[in-house]
C-alpha cells in the first residue's frame, strides 16, 4: 500500500518550530553555563546546514522569540518562557516572503484555493492553541531527557 500524501510541507515553518524546540530543550532561558544553544550545535542536532537555517534564527530573533548572545560562548536562548511562545508565532516569523501559488483557472480559483484556505485555517488554529511548553511535555512523554543544568561533579 502506498504511503498517504503529505499535505504539510517541511519547510521554514517546520524548521522554525524545530529550532525553537531545540533551543528550549537544550538551553531554555537559563543564565548559567548551559544558558545558550550555539547555532552550529542546533544545526547539527537537526541535521541541517548552519548557513541554511541562519535566516530562521534571524527571523525568530526579529520576532522576539529568540535572543542572540554574542561572544565566544554565544548562541541563542528563548526570549520568553516556553508557555508564552505559541507555535503560530514561530510560523508567522518565517512566513514573510512565502510565495503564493501561481495557479489559476476556474477549478483552482473556485474549488482548490478555497479548500486550501480551509485547511490552512485549521492548521493555523491548531498551532495557535499549542505552545513550546506543550512540545517540551511531549518530549518528556517520549522519554527524552534534557541535559543537566550543571555538569556532574564526582569529587568526594
Amino acid at each position: 500500500m502506498p504511503a498517504p500524501p503529505r499535505l504539510l510541507r517541511q519547510d521554514r515553518a517546520l524548521t522554525a518550530i524545530a529550532v525553537l524546540l531545540d533551543v528550549a530543550f537544550h538551553a531554555g532561558r537559563g543564565t548559567g553555563a548551559h544558558a545558550v544553544a550555539g547555532g552550529a550545535e542546533v544545526a547539527e542536532r537537526l541535521g541541517a546546514a548552519r548557513r541554511g537555517i541562519e535566516p530562521v534564527f534571524q527571523a525568530l530573533s526579529r520576532a522576539g522569540l529568540l535572543e542572540g548572545v554574542r561572544g565566544p560562548r554565544g548562541g541563542y536562548r528563548l526570549a520568553r518562557r516556553p508557555r508564552d511562545i505559541r507555535l503560530s508565532e514561530a510560523v508567522a516569523a518565517v512566513a514573510e516572503g512565502a510565495e503564493p501559488s501561481d495557479l489559476g483557472g476556474p477549478l483552482h480559483t473556485g474549488v482548490v484555493a478555497p479548500l486550501w484556505a480551509e485547511l490552512d485555517a485549521g492548521v493555523a488554529e491548531r498551532l495557535a492553541g499549542l505552545t513550546l511548553e506543550d512540545l517540551l511535555r511531549r518530549a518528556d512523554k517520549a522519554g527524552l531527557k534534557r541535559p543537566a543544568a550543571e555538569p556532574v561533579n564526582f569529587a568526594i
